[in-house]
């Protein structure tokens, strides 16, 4: 299982990527084995306000329907757009073009919640 140590990760299996006041979602490598082959993702739309911790998007696989929780707040500014015909870039390649959308972040104090890698692999027993 891979985990980029360039990338901030939440309890709940997303992970981040900061770039200035802008960062990019996505699932990590962990949840999407968990949550096995990926057949649909629900994004949020440009311009939605999202807090931390709401249901953001879901994400459908052959196991399940699982909710996705937003690890920070702030203003979508994109969204994956290649994930409407091709979901599995999910499973296989959750850390590039698997990435589900970016956000305008409006508090930057959310991101010390977030785990680092060390802290993300301790978690998921790595």
């Amino acid at each position: 299982m891979r985990i980029p140590s360039d990338l901030r990760y939440s309890r709940e299996h997303l992970w981040v990527l900061v770039d200035g006041e802008q960062a990019r979602v996505g699932i990590t490598d962990h949840h999407q084995d968990a949550l096995g082959e990926i057949v649909f993702a629900k994004l949020p739309q440009v311009g939605d306000s999202i807090g931390a911790g709401q249901t953001v998007a879901e994400v459908e696989s052959s196991k399940s329907v699982s909710d996705v929780y937003a690890p920070i707040s702030g203003s979508v500014v994109g969204v994956n757009e290649r994930l409407a015909d091709s979901p599995g870039l999910l499973n296989t390649d959750p850390y590039g073009s698997g990435w589900l959308y970016d956000v305008m972040m409006s508090y930057e104090e959310t991101l010390e919640q977030l785990l680092t890698a060390e802290q993300y692999r301790e978690l998921v027993g790595d």
